[in-house]
């Protein structure tokens, strides 16, 4: 830390070690790799996401027994989460983009992790998932998409269902509104959930597209996210700021969609005129035959 630390201005120097500090504090460590270390001449109101290279950052789970991995895809900005059981080593992996399959096989195997399950929040439209080539390489691995999403899988998920790894599980909580096949993954003691596009960081998925349905979105955050515990840690599909994670309770207070009546939030959503995604036209095709044409 030292080494790093002393390349750096003095003010970097500074927000670097409170940031560990912080870190230290809510009772978890945030390793970074790949260049998500503060560099000479990176101002601090530079877009994160550009000045850097981030793979992947680890967080020690708080959860007893549970591995936790938190991988980023840089052009899509998509965050890919791997979970395992530390006794048993089952693992299930989320939202796994193609162009980083490697990365991920790579960092499974060395771990010694056995994947079980490669499962898809929704049927995405900007990237697409590698869970059909990872079943070609993993024998044995199952792929998981909503019923709703349309999309082929071997496991088709409903509300309530429990996507099981060693002592661990996640259970499926059904949030469309972004799309009619959105799910939100929650750990089994509640400590963690993984929102997909419908809920993000201060923000939440769009819906002009794909059964997109702001009313509809938006009662599903409120009914299926915002009824966790306010200390579950909210770990989205997306970010395009360099944040890795919020919690309930910060959304419920500070997120500036959600925190608007259900009008002016069908208000907010009608009126974003976002362009079309650059990959639509390709991604959803691609993504409702699990990510490969001939699966």
């Amino acid at each position: 830390m030292y080494s790093v630390i002393n390349r750096v201005r003095p003010a970097h120097r500074a927000l670097a070690f409170a940031l560990r500090f912080n870190a230290n504090t809510e009772g978890s460590s945030c390793v970074v790799t790949d260049g998500r270390r503060l560099s000479p001449g990176v101002s601090a109101d530079v877009d994160p996401l550009r000045a850097t290279s981030r793979r992947f950052c680890s967080r020690t789970a708080l959860t007893q027994g549970l591995l936790f991995r938190q991988m980023f895809e840089l052009e899509s900005s998509t965050y890919t989460y791997l979970l395992a059981d530390t006794q048993t080593k089952e693992a299930v992996i989320i939202d796994p983009v193609l162009e980083t399959i490697d990365r991920d096989l790579k960092f499974i195997q060395q771990l010694g992790l056995k994947l079980k399950v490669a499962v898809n929040t929704h049927c995405h439209a900007d990237h697409i998932t590698s869970t059909g080539l990872m079943k070609k390489r993993l024998v044995g691995l199952k792929s998981a998409i909503s019923k709703f999403s349309g999309a082929s899988a071997d496991i088709h998920l409903s509300e309530g269902d429990k996507i099981t790894f060693g002592k661990q599980y996640l259970t499926v909580r059904e949030t469309p509104g972004h799309t009619d096949g959105c799910v939100t993954l929650v750990l089994g003691d509640q400590s963690m959930a993984f929102t997909g596009d419908a809920l993000l960081i201060r923000g939440c998925g769009r819906t002009d597209f794909q059964q997109g349905c702001a009313k509809t979105l938006y009662q599903s955050v409120h009914q299926k996210i915002f009824t966790l515990p306010d200390e579950c840690l909210i770990y989205p599909a997306h970010d395009y700021l360099g944040r890795t994670v919020s919690t309930v309770g910060e959304e419920r207070k500070f997120n500036p969609r959600l925190t608007k009546s259900l009008e002016e939030f069908v208000g907010i959503m009608n009126n974003l005129n976002l362009p079309k995604p650059k990959k639509i036209d390709i991604s959803v095709p691609a993504n409702l035959v699990c990510g490969v044409q001939d699966i």
